[in-house]
Parts: C-alpha cells; structure tokens; sequence
C-alpha cells in the first residue's frame, strides 16, 4: 500500500479546511468524519489526529473560519450609514449568510465551541466583536443608553434575531392566510419596535 503524502502542516490545514467547506456546501456535518476528510486530502486519518488532537477541535477550526466569513459580511455594513440602517442591514445580512451556508450554521450552534485555549479565545472574541457592533449602534441611537444597559439590550435584540433565523431555516415561524411568514419582514418588525421603544423611553435604567 502506497505511504500517505507528506504535507507541510500549514498547507495540510488549508486543504483540510477547503474540503470541510465544500463537504458542508450540500450537506450536514453528521455526513462528515476524520476518515471521509482524511480520504479527500489524500493522507491517514492518524494525520489529522496529529494536527488538530481530535476531530472536534478540527471542527472548532471549521468554526472560526465560519465566524470570519460572517465578520467579513458584516464588517462593511456599519460604514457611514444611520444606525437604524446599520441595525437592519446586521440582522438581515445574518439571516442570508445562514440561507447561503445552512450547514455551516448548523455546526456553529449545534457543535459546542470551544472551552478553553487559543480556539476559545478566537471564537470568543469573534462573538463579541459582533455583540459590540450591536451595541455600538444602540448607543449612537440613543445616546442616553448605558453600558450595561447597551449589553444587554444588545444581546436581547440579538438573540430575538437569531431566534428568528434559525426557526426561519427550519420553516416554523408558521403562516399567515396561506403564506408563510417571512423572516425580513419580521426583523423590520422587530428592530422598528425595541428602537420605537428605545427613542420614546424617559428614563434609562
């Protein structure tokens, strides 16, 4: 039996992650395993063993490359707009990166992220990168916003959203005289609501 190809560890990572993209392209990650992606890259499974120390950090990797995906769509959309668009812009470009990666979304919420070391510090400051970009938004439309107050409204606001994408994914926010109801146009509702809510308000806890 002819011996596995070497690969330089940087170059095997890349392969290994370009195989996870175009496997989690048209299916789910319970299809994926050490051995299906090792036979894609051409080495033995004990390779990637060496590499990552299990297949779940592997995935981890798969994770953050997801997050900075989704960090590279938002990034541009805070840029010279009001903050109400910036908010509706966020909340609508989170909803079309889980239509356009379904499967990769599934493995960043229904895989457990890491727990400790350098994977848990990436992803974690990746979250929060997002969670500030919330806030930031929230205080420029009301200035009279808190700190506190900022992080908590923004991780409600946000987890509304995701609550919102992903029973949109899975088709049951129900329907509405035979259609079924949309995911954008229940942001609009949202966002215009908890903002309506946030310029009215007299006093700020």
């Amino acid at each position: 039996m002819a011996r596995p190809r070497q690969h330089a560890p940087e170059a095997l990572h890349a392969q290994v992650m370009a195989a996870s993209d175009a496997w989690l392209q048209g299916n789910p990650v319970h299809t994926l395993s050490l051995r299906a992606l090792a036979r894609e890259v051409g080495c033995a499974p004990s390779t990637l063993l060496k590499l990552y120390g299990s297949f779940g950090n592997l995935l981890q990797h798969v994770n953050i490359e997801t997050l900075a995906r989704l960090r590279t769509v938002i990034e541009p959309l805070t840029e010279g707009a009001s903050p109400e668009r910036q908010l509706n812009a966020l909340a609508l470009a989170y909803w079309q990166f889980a239509q356009r990666e379904p499967y990769r979304w599934q493995l960043l919420f229904d895989y457990p992220l890491a727990q400790e070391g350098e994977l848990d510090q990436r992803q974690s400051d990746m979250i929060e990168a997002l969670f500030l970009r919330v806030e930031a938004s929230l205080k420029e439309y009301q200035p009279a916003l808190g700190d506190l107050e900022a992080r908590r409204l923004g991780r409600t606001l946000w987890g509304s959203v995701h609550g919102l994408v992903q029973l949109g994914l899975n088709e049951r926010l129900g329907y509405w005289q035979g259609q079924q109801l949309e995911v954008g146009e229940l942001l609009d509702q949202l966002l215009a609501t908890i903002l309506a809510g946030l310029r009215n308000r007299s006093n700020i806890a």
